[in-house]
């Protein structure tokens, strides 16, 4: 799997994959995704709404849209099932994961589908090229293979609190897990889904915005006490952080991460 590139790789690819800024910020951060993009974004990269492009049909934020919808949404994008895709962000959370994590849910190639390492960030500040033209769009035709053994729901997050089949790992910090600090949701309680372990996400992450190394990544999670053999699940907030480390996992060990779509937005509601 080919789960991150480098700002050096992406700057000599450019005209050979598909980019899209993913940037997603927390409802208690006052910025806009889009007007960001539309000032400044990587040349050739169209803007992916992860809210918009979400499941609708539900008041939860940003779930898994059905396979037709994402079918729609990755045709108007103009993106085929053959193109690699390359996903980047500007937010502290890391958005872009979230976007090949839900690439992976639905089928496209793991091969084909990667984080840029480091971000806008570090694009930025090695002076590579932006712009403030969108290029146009031509409509493909993508077709979506949905693997629903990548998601689970709050029934089995709850069964697994007695069966114990899989670690339950949340990306959330130290504090909202603990429940020592609101959530940015205000209709939510503090605390953590009974059993789970926490592990930030920001451990994982150096300061340039890459993602620590293979194995730096291996001791991280055996210091959470995480068995690297056992099966995992990962939750959050929201179902976005949560797939920061389900990448570093698939780094470990070659997995397709498994989340927990609903994360504390659903389980906090109790």
């Amino acid at each position: 799997m080919n789960q991150l590139v480098s700002t050096s790789w992406l700057n000599d690819n450019l005209d050979k994959v598909k980019i899209l800024d993913a940037s997603w910020h927390l409802p208690n951060v006052k910025r806009n995704s889009f007007q960001e993009f539309k000032k400044n974004h990587i040349s050739n990269s169209f803007f992916f709404d992860i809210d918009k492009n979400s499941n609708q049909k539900t008041s939860l934020p940003h779930m898994l849209p059905s396979k037709e919808d994402w079918q729609i949404i990755v045709s108007n994008l103009g993106i085929k099932n053959s193109d690699h895709i390359i996903v980047y962000d500007n937010s502290d959370v890391f958005s872009s994961c979230r976007v090949w994590y839900t690439f992976i849910y639905f089928g496209h190639d793991p091969n084909l589908i990667s984080v840029l390492d480091g971000n806008f960030e570090k694009w930025l500040i090695e002076k590579r090229p932006v712009t403030q033209i969108v290029t146009s769009i031509i409509k493909s035709n993508y077709v979506a293979n949905e693997n629903v053994s990548l998601v689970i729901n709050k029934d089995q997050v709850n069964q697994n609190i007695n069966d114990k089949k899989f670690q339950l790992i949340d990306a959330r910090g130290e504090k909202r897990f603990k429940g020592l600090e609101p959530e940015p949701r205000k209709e939510l309680r503090s605390g953590n889904i009974e059993g789970s372990i926490n592990l930030p996400f920001k451990e994982l992450i150096n300061e340039d915005r890459t993602f620590k190394k293979k194995d730096k990544l291996i001791e991280i999670f055996e210091l959470k006490k995480i068995s690297l053999e056992k099966d995992m699940a990962f939750t959050c907030g929201s179902g976005v952080t949560a797939c920061i480390l389900g990448l570093a996992n698939s780094i470990i060990s070659g997995k397709t991460p498994v989340i927990y779509d609903g994360s504390w937005s659903e389980y906090g509601l109790e």
